[in-house]
């Protein structure tokens, strides 16, 4: 049913998207949504470095 995104069905959310912010909120728009994806990687990378810390210290303990 919604399997793939046709140029027109992007062009129609552009559009909407357009009409619901305006052209002068769109730039703060796209840097708010780029700062938060930013964040939700760093989150996560920094998520996966905690568990590997934690995994290589579980690994030492149970070597000895």
């Amino acid at each position: 049913m919604f399997s793939q995104f046709g140029p027109l069905q992007v062009v129609i959310i552009l559009v909407i998207v357009l009409l619901l912010f305006g052209v002068g909120k769109l730039p703060q728009v796209g840097k708010g949504m780029g700062q938060a994806i930013n964040e939700f990687k760093s989150a996560i990378d920094s998520k996966d470095k905690k568990s590997d810390a934690d995994s290589d210290d579980n690994d030492d303990t149970k070597s000895i």
